[in-house]
């Protein structure tokens, strides 16, 4: 008995040793997903792809980290350490092309498109007790300008350089993510912050209905010295508390890269479920409500995953 009992475990223990040998690759998907701060919109938004790549594609197992968002992403996308990645499309232009002031000490040729998604809105809100009203006002101010190296403090050296001032012309500069920034500000510790996000983002949210603040413009004319992917844009009215009027500024769309090595069909089912799950990414945070379709490739920095141009064909956006 006891012999045929071991021979049972043994069969047993060699047929499912033969099933893990034989399961199909993509049972063991892996797609780790690169936001930014947890206050920002990279990360709901990520979150909420983590959940629906995990229900809709078979075996795939899903990972949302936090990160320092644009730059940092791209960085860890080359060095294998993700599968999508959320970026600012000036940061994915100075990757491609290497731009080691930005943060890229050389071209990052691993990198292939998804999606152009929604835009970043460059938000300058400043405490009103600050008399700060006008980009000018912020010399000899001390600001907040984004994470060291990051899409948003990138914005904002363009933004400076444009508005012929730099952080020389500022009384202290701070590299801190949106959340950090909020909480110095709320500690009357720093002026202003210089937030680079979709509209609504939670972080700035918090800071005008916690303080009186100031929403401070980017006129047309500098937005046009800065120049493509940068475009003019509004903040609407009554976006953030105390905000009544529209406020011009810049803005730069975001997009959605991965890696060349990722395989055809997991950047095909990233694409497609991007854009069957809208509802859901648009209840996830407001900013999503700017996604279209229609504008997928409008301005992609980088080549197109074949992945992700497969699901473009059949959309008809491609050829």
């Amino acid at each position: 008995m006891m012999f045929n009992h071991t021979k049972k475990v043994l069969l047993a223990s060699a047929l499912s040793s033969l099933m893990l040998v034989s399961m199909p690759a993509k049972s063991a998907e892996f797609i780790n997903i690169l936001t930014g701060g947890t206050t920002g919109i990279y990360y709901p938004l990520g979150v909420t792809l983590a959940k629906v790549y995990g229900d809709h594609i078979p075996g795939a197992r899903t990972q949302v980290q936090a990160t320092k968002a644009s730059v940092e992403n791209l960085n860890l996308l080359e060095q294998g350490k993700g599968e999508l990645a959320f970026s600012l499309g000036d940061s994915v232009k100075l990757a491609w092309e290497g731009d080691e002031e930005a943060g890229f000490k050389k071209p990052l040729k691993k990198l292939r498109g998804i999606a152009a998604v929604y835009p970043n809105y460059v938000q300058i809100v400043a405490a009103k007790s600050s008399g700060i009203q006008s980009l000018k006002d912020l010399k000899g101010k001390s600001v907040s300008v984004g994470a060291p190296k990051s899409g948003t403090e990138i914005n904002a050296r363009a933004i400076f350089e444009a508005a012929g001032m730099g952080y020389k012309d500022l009384s202290k500069t701070e590299y801190l993510p949106y959340a950090e920034s909020v909480e110095l500000m709320k500690n009357r510790q720093i002026d202003a912050t210089l937030q680079s996000a979709g509209l609504g983002v939670a972080s700035l949210k918090d800071l005008s209905t916690s303080m009186d603040v100031n929403m401070v413009a980017v006129p047309a004319d500098i937005v046009a010295k800065v120049g493509a992917p940068y475009i003019a844009a509004t903040i609407p009215a009554n976006t953030y508390k105390g905000q009544d009027k529209d406020v011009p500024t810049a803005a730069i769309v975001n997009f959605l890269v991965t890696r060349a090595d990722v395989s055809d069909e997991t950047a095909y089912q990233m694409t497609k479920l991007l854009w069957d799950n809208l509802p859901a990414l648009r209840t996830a945070h407001k900013a999503a409500e700017a996604m279209k379709l229609e504008n997928a490739l409008q301005g992609m920095p980088v080549p197109l995953h074949p992945g992700a141009a497969k699901f473009y064909r059949e959309k008809g956006l491609l050829k």
